[in-house]
């Protein structure tokens, strides 16, 4: 009889399953999408009781084709969108309001607020959580449903609200007895958590006006969460043993376990995560810091740059501006290109992330000259997600002092070679790709394996082949290249 692990990965765009053996192999995988609510103002919403449907869906349907058997799946493992949040009630059950996602800026007049009233309100935030007050977290918006759903703020009255992650959720929906639980990578990236105890912080809940009784019991990433039969397709309950935001997950896979050790996950947003071991490092260059997991009572911590608008930009070029019909097409159409065309553009939809934090800043193409045409404008869209990931890379560099000098690269923009070697070349570092893109998957189901005993190492790891980017370009041209972006960029934080 196999071991079988069975990781889920609950993204922005859909829901995946994976089904991993002993050996680290994958033995079966299956995806779903699921709707993205964007109304006119850009506030961005997903259903979690759809998300809830894809889960088990995805879960029956790995296992259907994988020739799954009884007793076979000995662990399952989550990894999910990390601030995306949501407001349920725990009685009933049911949410009380779609999930707000991560990239909704709809929270920024609450942190205007906090400000106004508390002019030191946002370095006190930041010395507490490691994180710069932003709406990009989930504090924010956890206060702005309190403040803007009436059925929330009567669940918090009778104290039957939970406020949580995606992690929180699946759990509670997913196993016996409905466990309220979430662990560090999650909660720490809500804002609410003090990085230094790794416990919730009252004076943050109270800055942000969100009731501490509402927030899920913190547990170590690799705790037994709970059993689960995964709405009866497994005979006998399975240990959830293994969970963590998706971007910890994926450095996880990556075996970035020592500290130095750096990857990217290119997603509809960009994790650049650093692993700092027990070493706390406050950043002076934007960044944030969190904390990686806590396996056993051990926390680890990194140090992180996160952006907005990385993959999602391809989708925008084919969903909204229609200049593509998909992902693949794209290093076609730059091989098209002018390479000496220089136009630029800056993805700032919602403001712009690590390591600007302007959340006014707007969109912004620039540089456009007689040569530019339909395919130079695909390849300064494309530019971008290497031009953004390579000020993490450099802000990293000067917080820590560490020369970085490999950088771990996963997700499904990994597939575009000239995207990957433009990468290397203007972070100034070997770029690193796996060929295994579902990663976040792949940690889960590494923290899920090993609490079970499934295996003692990652064996994930080992079975995954890679290719190395090494940086073919000149200093003066990799600046001249950086020089440009960096005038787009100050041109889209012009708020005039």
């Amino acid at each position: 009889m196999r071991s079988l692990v069975l990781s889920i990965d609950q993204s922005t765009q859909g829901t995946k399953a994976l089904l991993f053996d002993e050996s680290g192999a994958v033995v079966g995988r299956t995806s779903r999408p699921h709707e993205q609510y964007v109304d006119e103002r850009g506030w961005v919403e997903h259903d979690p009781e759809e998300i809830m449907t894809n889960v088990l869906a995805c879960a029956r349907d790995v296992c259907k084709r994988a020739g799954v058997t009884a007793g076979e799946v000995r662990a399952v493992g989550i990894s999910n969108q990390r601030e995306t949040c949501l407001a349920w009630d725990r009685v009933r059950r049911a949410p009380l309001h779609r999930a707000i996602v991560w990239q909704c800026g709809r929270a920024k007049d609450i942190c205007e607020r906090m400000v106004a009233r508390d002019a030191d309100a946002g370095e006190r935030v930041r010395e507490l959580s490691g994180l710069a007050l932003s709406p990009y977290f989930s504090a924010a918006k956890l206060a702005w449903l309190l403040e803007e759903v009436p059925e929330v703020a009567q669940a918090a009255e009778a104290g039957t609200l939970a406020l949580g992650t995606i992690d929180s959720w699946l759990v509670f929906k997913l196993c016996e007895g409905n466990p309220f639980v979430t662990e560090p990578s999650n909660a720490c990236r809500t804002q609410l958590l003090n990085i230094h105890t790794g416990a919730w912080s009252y004076e943050l809940c109270k800055l942000f006006g969100v009731p501490r009784e509402a927030l899920a019991e913190v547990m170590p990433s690799d705790s037994v969460f709970g059993y689960t039969t995964m709405g009866g397709l497994f005979a006998e309950p399975v240990p959830v043993c293994g969970v963590l935001g998706d971007s910890q997950a994926a450095l996880a896979a990556q075996n970035c376990l020592a500290p130095g050790d750096v990857k990217a996950t290119y997603g509809t947003g960009s994790s650049v995560m650093m692993q700092t071991g027990e070493k706390r490092y406050e950043s002076k260059n934007g960044l944030v810091t969190s904390i990686a997991w806590d396996f056993s009572g051990q926390r680890s911590y990194v140090l992180e740059g996160n952006l907005n608008y990385t993959g999602a930009v391809i989708s925008w070029l084919r969903d909204q501006m229609g200049l593509i019909g998909g992902p693949g097409e794209v290093e076609g159409l730059i091989a098209q290109a002018n390479p000496e065309d220089r136009a630029y553009f800056v993805p700032a939809f919602t403001g712009l992330g690590a390591p600007w934090w302007d959340a006014d800043a707007t969109g912004l193409l620039t540089g456009v000259t007689r040569t530019t045409g339909r395919v130079e404008m695909v390849k300064a869209c494309a530019e971008c997600i290497p031009y953004q990931v390579a000020d993490v890379v450099e802000a990293l560099r000067a917080d820590t002092g560490l020369p970085l000098g490999q950088l771990r690269a996963d997700g499904g923009v990994t597939q575009n070679r000239y995207l990957m070697q433009f990468q290397a070349d203007v972070a100034g570092a070997d770029v690193v790709v796996s060929d295994l893109q579902e990663l976040s998957a792949a940690g889960a189901a590494f923290v899920a394996g090993r609490s079970a005993s499934v295996w003692d190492r990652n064996v994930i790891y080992d079975q995954v082949t890679r290719t190395t980017y090494a940086p073919q370009v000149t200093d003066a041209v990799r600046e001249q290249r950086m020089s440009g972006w960096h005038k787009a960029v100050r041109r889209a934080m012009a708020h005039e």
